[in-house]
């Protein structure tokens, strides 16, 4: 083939191809669609994940609510009819409350309950510091108080003088005292307990050896039971000298006298008490009275006052007695003289006691009068005397 014919061939075959080529336009070269159906691959991107917008800031509190509409109230059904129902039947009656039995009458309270406490006592005001400024510097301080002021209950016993009020101690000094025989007294007993009348029997039991002595007094009612109380110790230049004090009723309480320790303890778990020289129990008080009058009469004429501490079953007290005029009584063992006997109440609720003392039983009770502060009342009158 001679070489310009192959040239022209070329010529013609290159024209050819780049009509071709500028008759069919390319996907990548042209985003206009494609004319007719064209089938393509292309690869995409994958897009970057979105970034999550800050929260917006709270301009304001956001509205309440719309309050919901009240609910329609409901209409309530009607009552029905009540049904008439019989009357309920009477209770029984209760039975009447039982009367607690008199502490014995020789104890100064009657009731089987302890009286009320005593109400609490006021609290001295203090001292303005000013009047501290006022003292001299080189004067000497005085004590707060003394051991007697700090527990009365310490003191010995104490006899005041017609006319010189309470206050003298005499118990460095103590009475000098004679000791009744023995003997068992019986007494009818006369009383009120809670609006309540009552009769009663009691007896007095004193025994005594020259050394320890022992005493016993029971009250006992018919339907109502008994209680007894016992007091026993030593017998000594002062009197009598309590070791332990016994009150029984349902159950016993007791108290215990430590006199080395100058103290006594109780069973009821109550606080001990500080005691002094001559103090005495609940029962062995009225021989010891009877005792100091006993050895000298003409010390103790109307109007003296003899104050001492008394110890029950449960705690200690100051008593004062009052000597009053002589009396003549008429008991059922006959015509008797007496010497009376007043205890001075410290304390609104303190107990009355009246004591009518014999002469001729060795000054021991021979009348016994006890009022509370509530108006129950027991009265004792004795009925008889016997040798033990």
């Amino acid at each position: 083939m001679p070489r310009r014919a192959l040239i022209a061939l070329t010529a013609l075959v290159l024209a050819l191809h780049w009509l071709l080529l500028q008759g069919v336009p390319l996907v990548w070269d042209s985003p206009a669609a494609p004319t007719g159906q064209v089938f393509s691959t292309r690869t995409i991107a994958a897009a970057p994940a979105p970034v999550a917008a800050p929260p917006p800031r709270p301009s304001a509190a956001p509205a309440p609510p719309p309050a919901a509409p009240a609910p329609a109230p409901r209409k309530r059904p009607p009552r029905p009819t009540p049904v008439a129902e019989a009357p309920p039947a009477e209770p029984p009656a209760a039975p009447p409350e039982p009367v607690a039995l008199p502490e014995p009458p020789m104890e100064v309270a009657i009731a089987a309950a302890e009286p009320s406490p005593a109400p609490p006592e006021p609290a001295a005001p203090p001292e303005p510091a000013a009047s501290a400024a006022v003292a001299p510097a080189s004067a000497p301080a005085a004590p707060a108080s003394t051991p007697a002021q700090a527990n009365p209950t310490a003191a010995g016993i104490d006899i005041a003088p017609p006319g010189s009020g309470t206050g003298q101690n005499a118990s460095a000094t103590p009475p000098p005292v004679q000791i009744p025989p023995p003997v068992r007294l019986t007494y009818e007993v006369k009383g009120q307990a809670k609006k309540f009348d009552y009769t009663a029997r009691a007896e007095l039991l004193w025994q005594h050896d020259g050394s320890r002595y022992e005493a016993r007094q029971e009250v006992s009612a018919f339907l109502l039971g008994s209680r007894t109380q016992r007091s026993a110790g030593l017998v000594g230049a002062q009197g009598l000298q309590p070791e332990r004090f016994g009150d029984r009723s349902r159950s016993e309480q007791a108290a215990h006298f430590d006199h080395a320790q100058g103290r006594v303890t109780f069973s009821a778990n109550t606080p001990q008490a500080a005691i002094g020289p001559g103090a005495q129990d609940r029962l062995s008080m009225f021989i010891q009275l009877a005792s100091m009058l006993a050895a000298d009469p003409t010390r103790y004429t109307p109007g003296t006052q003899i104050t001492l501490t008394v110890v029950s079953a449960r705690n200690a007290d100051r008593w004062t007695f009052s000597i009053e005029a002589p009396e003549t009584l008429y008991l059922p063992v006959g015509e008797t003289p007496t010497l009376k006997l007043l205890r001075l109440p410290r304390r609104d609720y303190d107990q009355k006691a009246e004591l009518w003392l014999a002469p001729g039983l060795g000054y021991l009770p021979a009348r016994i009068r006890l009022t509370q502060s509530n108006g129950d009342f027991a009265d004792l009158f004795l009925h008889g005397s016997e040798k033990p």
